[in-house]
Order: structure tokens, then sequence, then C-alpha cells
């Protein structure tokens, strides 16, 4: 029996663009991406059992096909030719569900780095971004992590100089959000104002950090927060506990703040906590 637990690492927007719509239903975005501390921990266990097994710490999560974590295992060995000879995969989980973090998406790079490790197949980034891209756009971006720009559907990938040291506070508020449904909307009305990417890209490239915060802008936020208004509160609040900036991450609804230091973002999260039951305290990676 040959175990692996593997980090699965959130992410959130320091930009996001959306383009336009592909005939296929897609659409074309433009965003900075990064990851945080904030993470599940998914082991993967090769038990011989000769089936799929998925267990998760939230019993109202799926532990079945329709499991990101799930379909990853099954795109592997599709793609290697391989019988599964038992899989078992546990999710701890700490990110929130349906919160503009890529949670399921992280859940299933980690499954294709744990069982790409555990069978030596030795596949490399380019052949594992190409099964997790079947799985979702986001997925790629998960195997390879750190701060991104994503281009196209989210596949095009280029790495970008790591963000200066920072510390964010995130606040998932207490409802989830419809990407499908958030998308649908956009393409119902244009966006009135777009982020400055170009000049997000500058800012990293010059390690400028008080130029990253200054620069975060998700187009998808005034969609989210017409419906919900407790989004621009809680990024009001973020910004009144000394957040040098604030934005939506994703498709919503969690908002996080970007803060001077560890010192600054731990007030913030303490001052912040009785309001909001679940608040994080991250580090950018």
């Amino acid at each position: 029996m040959k175990e692996l637990t593997r980090e699965a690492y959130a992410k959130i927007n320091f930009t996001l663009d959306v383009l336009g719509r592909l005939p296929n239903g897609y659409h074309t975005v433009r965003m900075v991406m990064q990851s945080i501390s904030l993470h599940d921990d998914v082991t993967v266990r090769l038990d011989g059992s000769g089936k799929m097994t998925l267990r998760c710490s939230l019993p109202y999560l799926p532990v079945d096909h329709t499991n990101l974590a799930w379909r990853a295992a099954n795109a592997f060995y599709s793609a290697v030719g391989m019988r599964d000879p038992g899989t078992s995969v546990f999710i701890r989980k700490r990110i929130p569900v349906s919160a503009g973090l890529a949670g399921g998406s992280t859940n299933a790079a980690a499954v294709l780095r744990a069982l790409d490790t555990l069978h030596g197949t030795a596949l490399g980034d380019g052949r594992l971004c190409e099964i997790g891209l079947r799985l979702g756009a986001d997925v790629p971006y998960c195997l390879l992590g750190g701060t991104m720009l994503a281009e196209g559907i989210g596949e095009r990938l280029t790495r970008l100089p790591a963000c200066p040291e920072g510390w964010a506070v995130l606040i998932k508020p207490p409802f989830s959000v419809s990407t499908a449904a958030v998308y649908a909307a956009m393409d119902a009305s244009q966006p009135t104002a777009r982020p400055d990417t170009d000049g997000m890209l500058r800012a990293l490239d010059a390690g400028d950090y008080q130029g990253v915060c200054h620069r975060l802008y998700n187009v998808m936020e005034a969609v989210t927060g017409a419906k919900h208004r407790q989004i621009h509160e809680i990024r009001g609040r973020l910004l009144d506990c000394g957040a040098l900036g604030a934005v939506m991450s994703g498709s919503g609804p969690t908002t996080y703040g970007l803060f001077a230091g560890e010192a600054q973002a731990r007030a913030a999260y303490e001052t912040l906590k009785p309001e909001y039951p679940e608040i994080f305290l991250c580090k950018i990676l």
C-alpha cells in the first residue's frame, strides 16, 4: 500500500477581466492569479481494492463521480492507459466551498500530482496540465501555482515575478455564488470599468507591493455585488481595518484585503473575526 498527502492551495485573483464569450460557451479571460497559504489536505492511497473511493471531512460534499477529485483520478488512469488498481482519496477541507478560491480545482490538481508520483509516471507539467484542462479551466493553474497571468479560458499561463511578501485576510459571507449565473449576467451587459492588468504586471515586475494592492480589480464584483450587498460591506470593513486594497476573488463571494505585513493583517483578523465566522488569515505564497 502506498500513500501520499499533498497540500492543495487556494488561489485569489489580483485582477480578473472577462473579454468575451466563445461559441462553445467558455469565456475568454485575462487575469493575474496568486496562491495563498490556505489549503486543503488531499491524501491519496493505492489500496489494491480495484475500485475508486472518495471521502471528505465535510459530510455534505459529494463523494462520487460528480466530485472533481474523483474525476481527476479517472482522467489520470485514462490518460496513462492504466487500470485503476484501487485508489482511495480523502480530502480534509479548509478552503470554503463555492467561494471563488478554486477549492475543487486545487483538489483535482493535488490528486493528479499525487497519482503521478505514486505510479512513477513522471508525466511532467505540460502533460498534467493537458489532463487538468479537461476537468476545468482553473486546474492547470492549480497544478503550477504561484503568481501567474492567465489568458484564453484560463489555460494560457505565464509565470510572473513572485509577489512581494504579503498577508491577506479573506472573508467568505454566508452564501454561495453560481459561476455560471455570474457569467450569464456579464453576457447581458458589458463592464463599465476594467482592471489595469498591464499596470499590475509592471508592479509585480518592479516588486512594488503597494502598486499591487492599489491595482486589485475584478469585473465580476459588480455583478455579484449587485445581488449581494454584503460583498461591498465586507470590502469596506477590510479597508477600514487597514487593508491597502480589497477585492472579491473569482466569481465570489469571498472578498479579501491585502495588508502591509503580518501584524496589520492579524490585527484586522482579530477585529473582524467576531463579525464573520468564515474568516481566514493567509500568507501570499
